[in-house]
């Protein structure tokens, strides 16, 4: 069984787009191999900036012959149906079977389709791989046809076996396949002959090529580590520079260099982020100080002097970037600590548009800061302070830093309002109120901060839902579904209790443009947007949607959240992970059986009589046992059910509940509901009800599967 060696050599492949390649590569050509009958035991795909390489082991030497079975007309069918389907088929009269069916007779043709060789086969499908390959952007060159990400020089395709390797015909625009590549661009530029992976990826590694992208990265990490912790010092960890760096050398030399005197006074973030975007250099930190002092630059190759005329360019160039940081820097601090202040940012964004509909950054910030000053008292926050951090939390967008990087907005807002004089708490609540930003960033836990990054979040959402700009589909392009998640988060890992209907209600009548329907209804319909996002962040802790909606649905059919504690996402998370601890109880999942049954008689024979079964259970009317026993149970559930849902403890109220489960179950073992008695079937009807009524508080267990 041969191996297959592929590899597609071309100019400088984007780093960002090798990954993806390589995965495309195996998967088209092990895809269309199986199709056309080619199994094998195994594949794997490698990238470097300049080859896609894949190779594939243990595969068939040729496609196993087949017979296919073709149906065609009946026998007695006109002639010329019969002549079409022999030419379908390339077959004469006489080689067809005649076979009796419940339809009558009917030609069947048998079609033996023979086995081709794998390197006919491979051919066709790395053609069709290569001239449909989905490159998110690529290019023509030349007078070809061929379209690929950047000019493509050369095919490698083999198959070898133990008898020798043998070249794949193949052309596609005057690119040949044969058995040849070549080493690193300056260091091993001639022409390698190859005759199998194994000796392939040897040959590459002589010529300083590392074919493996989790060898180089590795290499790269390590030696940085290892030159860093030599000096006393640390890397700072980015993983997707590392994987970017990676993509752009074949063979990784890494060098350390040294950061002007006149730059370590920035703040390490300004320095990292601008190394990283400008240079894509790793930042070295001092462990002792926190302060950035060296970075690490990875060259594609060794050079006599070791580097030296390397570093000394790389530096020249990072103190021209650096030096123009150090300049947005020195400047914005002067805004902040003038008279004036950040107050000057402020005014300025009155001329920078948030969204046509919804006003400028100025306006968000104005509501903004009114939101966060209702908000204050419910997470113990001061009000004044509170106001005072969402009037600058967004400031720093004004300034020189975040202009030239907007990654740093918010971060370096703090550091201006530390240099103005702000408060520790307004300075967090600048670089806070965007988190989190995704669903493993840290929340907010400061409570200024809290109310700021909440109003920013509640303002945007209501903003949106009254211009009737929703997520559709796979389209946020809002971030709404991002800002419904933080709000989630934020309130429920702060165990924050807040009624969020009143708060929607309020706040869209602030609304720089009217609600597309009733305040009311569009209230609702986020407040039901904010408990679909609930079910995500609560599937992922292992609780089910329909506890969810158990817990979301009220009792008395009224809109969800305005009524049983539903806009209180705090407690509706706490009441569902009780019920899905009661649940995974015995006595919790039968009684949802129990339940059930009571509430399908009962519903029945509302429905049936035409009148609503809802109060008049009288114990004097029991007739059993087990009825006298189901009326204390109920009175013992109700009394401890009611306590502690309004105090908030629905464990007990959820334990209180499934105690019902042995009574209702002997119930309905020895008692018949429909009764002769029209009294006592009543009576028994009603003892149903307050078993409805009584689980209602809690959860509306008509919700839960099974």
């Amino acid at each position: 069984m041969p191996d297959l060696l592929i590899e597609l050599f071309s100019e400088e492949i984007p780093a960002r787009m090798q990954a993806r390649a390589a995965d495309d590569l195996k998967k088209l050509v092990t895809n269309g191999l199986v199709d056309a009958g080619l199994t094998y035991a195994s594949a794997a795909a490698f990238s470097t900036p300049r080859r896609l390489t894949l190779t594939i082991e243990g595969m068939l030497d040729a496609s196993p012959s087949l017979v296919e079975e073709r149906k065609g007309p009946k026998a007695d069918a006109p002639e010329k149906a019969i002549e079409g389907f022999l030419r379908g088929a390339g077959l004469t009269r006489d080689q067809l079977e005649e076979r009796d069916t419940p339809k009558g007779k009917i030609l069947f043709a048998m079609i033996n389709k023979p086995g081709r060789p794998a390197a006919e086969i491979v051919a066709e499908v790395l053609e069709t791989t290569i001239r449909n390959f989905p490159w998110p952007k690529s290019m023509r060159w030349g007078s070809g046809s061929l379209r690929w990400v950047r000019p493509l020089h050369s095919i490698l395709c083999i198959l070898s076996a133990e008898d020798g390797a043998q070249t794949v015909p193949l052309t596609i625009d005057g690119i040949t396949a044969g058995d040849t590549t070549r080493g690193h661009r300056f260091l091993a530029p001639d022409t390698i002959t190859v005759s199998s992976f194994d000796d392939y990826s040897a040959k590459l590694k002589r010529a300083f090529v590392v074919l493996d992208p989790a060898e180089r990265r590795d290499t790269i990490w390590n030696d940085a580590t290892n030159m860093a912790f030599a000096n006393g010092l640390e890397v700072v960890e980015d993983a997707g520079l590392l994987a970017e760096v990676a993509g752009l050398v074949e063979y990784p030399v890494v060098l350390m260099g040294q950061i002007g005197d006149d730059f370590l006074g920035l703040p390490p973030e300004v320095l990292q982020t601008s190394m990283k975007e400008h240079q894509k250099f790793f930042s070295v930190r001092n462990p002792k100080t926190g302060r950035i002092e060296r970075f690490v630059t990875v060259a594609n190759r060794t050079t006599a002097d070791d580097g030296a005329t390397i570093l000394a360019g790389n530096e020249k160039v990072l103190s021209a970037r650096l030096s123009d940081a150090k300049f947005f820097w020195e400047n914005d601090l002067r805004i902040a600590q003038s008279e004036a202040g950040m107050q000057t940012w402020v005014d300025r964004l009155s001329n920078v548009t948030f969204h046509n509909k919804l006003g400028t950054q100025a306006e968000l910030i104005s509501r903004m800061e009114a939101l966060a000053g209702e908000l204050a008292p419910m997470v113990g926050a001061d009000a004044e302070e509170a106001r005072a951090a969402a009037r600058f939390a967004k400031a720093d967008l004004s300034s020189e830093m975040v202009y030239e990087f907007p990654e740093l907005q918010g971060l370096m807002g703090s550091y201006y309002a530390k240099a103005a004089g702000k408060s520790e708490a307004i300075a967090a609540a600048a670089q806070d109120h965007y988190a989190p930003l995704g669903p493993s960033d840290d929340v907010p836990t400061a409570p200024v901060s809290i109310a700021v990054a909440l109003a920013e979040k509640i303002d945007k959402l209501t903003g949106f839902w009254a211009i009737d700009e929703k997520p559709t589909g796979s389209k946020d392009p809002f971030a709404l579904r991002r800002a419904a998640l933080g709000v989630i988060r934020i309130l429920v890992e702060n165990d924050v209790s807040m009624k969020l209907h009143d708060t929607i209600l309020e706040h869209l009548s602030q609304a720089p443009a009217p609600a597309a329907g009733s305040a009311e209804e569009t209230a609702e319909n986020l407040l039901s947007f904010l408990h679909d996002r609930l079910k995500v962040y609560l599937k992922d802790q292992g609780v089910r949607h329909d506890i969810i909606d158990a817990c979301i649905s009220s009792s008395d059919g009224a809109p969800a959240g305005a009524t049983d504690g539903n806009d209180d996402l705090t407690l509706l998370v706490k009441r569902a992970k009780a019920l899905s601890e009661t649940l995974k109880t015995d006595d919790g999942e039968n009684l949802i059986q129990g339940f059930k049954r009571a509430n399908n008689i009962l519903s029945q024979a509302e429905d049936a009589d035409g009148v609503e079964y809802s109060f008049g259970a009288d114990i004097k009317f029991a007739e059993t046992e087990e009825e006298r026993a189901l009326f204390a149970a109920l009175d013992t559930a109700e009394a401890q059910i009611k306590p502690a849902m309004e105090a908030q403890d629905f464990g007990t109220a959820m334990s209180a509940m499934a105690s019902l489960r042995g009574p209702i179950d002997a119930f309905f073992d020895a008692v018949q509901v429909n009764a002769d008695n029209a009294t006592v079937r009543r009576n028994r009807l009603n003892l149903l009800s307050r078993i409805r009524t009584i689980c209602s508080s809690v959860a509306d267990l008509t919700k839960i599967d099974g």
